[in-house]
């Protein structure tokens, strides 16, 4: 392949050139695995979403196909996700289902442009902070809208608000079905047993199985997809194009770029993940352009937006996958188990789906992230709350604005803290002299990486380069911090997940020389527990001599 094509060529095109009968068979395992994965999430996330089930299977069929084929990475799975539930739930309340395929492919338009200009990375602008934050918001929206179904309650107001939805339950929770919630509590407790015991078999899989067979066995008097909507159509739609209203494109720009945006995150976020996982690395733009594609069919066959899938993608690496072959097998299977299997879907309770949709909502949370968010800066927990806060009560959209807004101001303010006009005396020189590298020999089994600056969010991505080189690296890293002058919440998870790395390759990963503001940040949020308060060094002589201890323990 020409060298000019490389940076552009999708992960398939250079998977395929060394392709073998090994790989298929893994590929085959995993496609299969992670496309009976997909078929209840589909469903549920189009359920939630407001439209029918058929919408979300046509959207995992056609957007998985596009992204394993087109994307920049190895292993990612494509498909409609829980973080669009509400996004596209709220664009049918206010413009209907023909103003979110209109707006789905204005963010397919505007994913393809960001890859083309080379902006995929351009999504580690977000900080930390804001990403949990409305990922956490968006998990209880998520988990709330399937209350009322879990209950098997009948709300019959059109309610699209949190606290409305909220009151809503609680006006009608004396029509709560015994049978509805015995099916969902099954159900739930199924997928966690499952998941915790048996890691090999998704849970969501016996769950649906084990649920659906029950209701019907017994008889049992709940809602299923069939008596709610018809049933499943078999077999895919006709391509067509969506009616196109230039009187709303003014008014679905924001929304649309919402989508965008989402999109953007979470698949990056997923791609990210599949590198950790995988040992690879995908090509960000590449990836950005393979979703605006997807999202620019999907509407063509009544689906909805789509994005990288972090569970499914962790599920297909689970389960073998080596090349995006296994992502087209997972939708090859969706086509096959909707063209055979229509009829059987429709006996589905709604109730299995709503439990389903509870775990996916707790696993997407992130919850796991805020307390170490919380013992770290005041300012980043100001907006984590409001973007979280936002994301409930009020919309993703607000929510990501403020958040950036007050994400910015915190970076001015912590950039202005770090400049200092103070008086040199002989104290301070001779403090400094444990810090510098002259004339200090550095062993051959020890490499030093020095960060220098402010690392904030925006700048993180530039620690990637020491992973670049893993194999390259002797047994003990160490990072010198004396020039850092500042770190956030983004900056401090950027740090352990290249000690993660490291420490996943056998080395050792040493810091030292923090100044007073990085350090208070790191300490506060358990950074010195994590790495090892003896590998968080006070200055780079301490540094060296913990890296000869490291280096004898590791030769024992």
């Amino acid at each position: 392949m020409p060298r000019s094509v490389s940076p552009w060529a999708p992960k398939s095109i250079l998977s395929f050139r060394d392709y073998n009968r090994s790989l298929l068979r893994h590929d085959l395992v995993a496609g299969v695995t992670v496309g009976l994965v997909a078929l209840p999430l589909g469903m549920a996330f189009a359920i939630a979403s407001g439209l029918s089930p058929q919408s979300g299977i046509y959207c995992a069929i056609v957007t998985g196909f596009i992204i394993s084929a087109l994307g920049g990475s190895r292993v990612q799975i494509g498909g409609p996700t829980g973080a669009f539930v509400v996004v596209v739930a709220g664009i049918i309340g206010q413009y209907g289902v023909p103003g979110l395929f209109m707006c789905t492919m204005m963010a397919g338009v505007m994913l393809i442009l960001l890859g083309v200009t080379g902006m995929g990375s351009a999504v580690k602008f977000i900080p930390r902070p804001v990403i949990i934050g409305f990922t956490n918001g968006i998990a209880v929206l998520i988990a709330s809208t399937q209350i009322s179904t879990f209950l098997g309650i009948s709300v019959t107001e059109n309610v699209g608000e949190f606290l409305e939805r909220m009151a809503a339950v609680w006006r009608h929770l004396d029509t709560w079905s015994i049978a509805s919630v015995s099916v969902g509590t099954g159900s739930l407790a199924i997928i966690l047993l499952v998941n915790r015991l048996w890691r090999a078999v998704p849970g969501t899989i016996v769950a649906l199985t084990v649920g659906t067979f029950a209701a019907w066995a017994l008889d049992l008097p709940v809602e299923t997809i069939a008596s709610r909507f018809g049933g499943l159509p078999s077999g895919l739609p006709a391509l067509h194009i969506p009616a196109f209203d230039p009187m709303l494109i003014t008014k679905l720009i924001s929304p649309a770029v919402t989508i965008a945006m989402l999109g953007a995150i979470e698949s990056l976020m997923s791609a990210v993940v599949a590198d950790r996982m995988s040992g690879d690395r995908h090509n960000p733009n590449v990836e950005l352009i393979a979703q605006g594609v997807a999202n620019l069919v999907s509407p063509m066959v009544g689906g909805l937006p789509a994005t990288g899938a972090i569970a499914r993608t962790a599920t297909n690496i689970r389960s073998g996958a080596k090349t995006p072959m296994a992502g087209m097998i997972h939708a090859v299977t969706l086509l096959v188990v909707l063209l055979a299997g229509a009829e059987l879907a429709g006996t589905v309770p709604m109730a299995v789906l709503a439990s389903i949709l509870f775990v996916v909502s707790w696993n997407m949370g992130e919850w796991h992230e805020i307390p170490e968010l919380i013992r770290q800066s005041k300012a980043d927990v100001v907006v984590w709350a409001a973007t979280f806060l936002l994301t409930v009560l009020a919309d993703l959209t607000v929510a990501v604005e403020v958040g950036m807004v007050l994400a910015a101001l915190l970076f001015i303010r912590r950039v202005s803290n770090t400049t200092t006009v103070s008086r040199v005396t002989e104290h301070y020189v001779d403090e400094g002299r444990v810090h510098v590298l002259q004339n200090k020999p550095i062993p051959p089994y020890v490499a030093i990486f020095r960060v220098h600056g402010p690392f904030l969010f925006g700048a993180t991505d530039k620690i990637t380069q020491v992973l670049d080189q893993i194999d390259q690296l002797p047994p003990v890293v160490i990072f010198r911090l004396r020039n850092m002058t500042a770190i956030d919440a983004t900056g401090v998870r950027a740090l352990e997940e290249v000690a993660e790395g490291l420490h996943a390759s056998g080395r050792a990963a040493l810091f030292c020389g923090a100044l007073p503001q990085p350090r208070a940040i790191m300490e506060s949020g358990g950074f010195s527990e994590r790495v090892g308060r003896d590998n968080f060094c006070l200055h780079v002589d301490a540094a060296l001599e913990r890296a000869q201890v490291v280096h004898e323990k590791m030769r024992d």
